[in-house]
């Protein structure tokens, strides 16, 4: 069981998404995103959300994701934060975002 703590340590932030590319490379179909969270700066992610976005439509929209997760290699792509979405099935990711326009780099909690 995780405890409360344990969820303090997770730094969760409102990110808008300034840049989405196919990422090629990946192994599994994905985007390069590169996010904007404000104050925290810009960074890149590797996202598997083929299934439901085209690039044209994610730039400008908000997202959750967790910003201080170690760096991942993904080919060649640094993957900096980990976007959060829910999973309805199997290879299928809908985004989580808020109701509200929010500044980017808004705290979760």
């Amino acid at each position: 069981m995780a405890t409360i703590d344990d969820f303090k340590e997770i730094d969760m932030r409102v990110g808008r998404i300034v840049a989405a590319d196919v990422f090629p490379e990946a192994r599994q179909p994905a985007y390069k995103l590169r996010i904007d969270f404000g104050p925290l700066g810009e960074r890149t992610s590797s996202a598997q959300i083929t299934g439901r976005y085209r690039p044209e439509d994610l730039v400008g929209r908000l997202c959750v994701a967790v910003v201080n997760f170690p760096p991942r290699q993904i080919g060649p792509v640094r993957s900096e934060v980990l976007v959060l979405g829910g999973v309805p099935g199997e290879g299928d990711v809908v985004l989580l975002q808020p109701d509200a326009d929010v500044e980017p780099g808004t705290p979760i909690g």
